[in-house]
């Protein structure tokens, strides 16, 4: 791969919505990339759509502990190796299948991903603002909004 010029044509991004993805394998991936000769990775992540070809309704919980494990990897990774992450909000599995997690029922999932990615976590002050952002009194992060 080193020889073949493609880490410097490319950036790899390494996909993983999981509540508890393995950090350190993740990191090890980063790690072999860099020693590969690519200088830069991307993450994706998930704020909706990643949990069920039928679920209706986004799980905030989930998508907010995705977002901590990335966070996670990016502090235990070699220094200026990440690019980037991509959070993604996917809307069905394949396009034979039915829509599932609308975007509409996700907008309070994808806030509170935004602001952990951007707080660098997720805090009480953190809720707050998503809750005054969204204009919303209680945000529930481990049970269905309602």
């Amino acid at each position: 791969l080193s020889g073949s010029g493609v880490p410097q044509l490319v950036q790899p991004m390494i996909w993983d919505y999981a509540a508890d993805i393995d950090v350190e394998g993740k990191v090890q991936l980063i790690e072999k990339y860099h020693r590969c000769g690519f200088s830069k990775v991307w993450f994706a992540s998930a704020f909706k759509g990643a949990t069920g070809v039928n679920q209706s309704l986004t799980l905030i919980g989930h998508h907010l502990r995705n977002q901590l494990e990335w966070l996670q990897v990016a502090s235990r990774s070699p220094a200026d190796a990440l690019e980037g992450i991509a959070l993604t909000g996917w809307q069905r599995y394949d396009h034979f299948s039915v829509l599932c997690e609308l975007l509409p029922v996700a907008i309070p999932s994808l806030a509170v991903c935004l602001q952990a990615l951007k707080n660098g976590g997720y805090s009480e002050k953190v809720k707050e603002n998503v809750e005054k952002l969204l204009g919303m009194s209680n945000l529930e992060i481990d049970t269905f909004m309602r």
